[in-house]
């Protein structure tokens, strides 16, 4: 069992890796251009490639996001053995 959860923990990983470098890095650029910096267009910019609006994929791209995280998160815990029960020592 605890191979196949790394198996997926894995194939996750790996197909999550590129969106959520792209969800942090703009999310962190926009809040420097914004905030910081006072680049409203820059942070408009960043704002739409964060969420996708560039590609028209605004509605759907956080909800794959959080769904892999999801994944990744329980087969995580799952392969910490947190939740295994232990044998009863008498």
């Amino acid at each position: 069992m605890n191979r196949m959860f790394r198996r997926y923990h894995r194939q996750i990983a790996i197909i999550l890796c590129l969106p959520l470098f792209l969800t942090v890095l703009t999310g962190m650029g926009y809040t420097v251009a914004h905030e910081l910096l006072h680049q409203d267009e820059l942070g408009e910019f960043l704002l739409g490639l964060h969420t996708l609006e560039i590609i028209h994929l605004e509605k759907i791209y956080p909800l794959l996001n959080g769904l892999g995280l999801v994944g990744l998160l329980i087969t995580g815990v799952t392969m910490t053995g947190l939740f295994r029960k232990r044998p009863s020592q008498e």
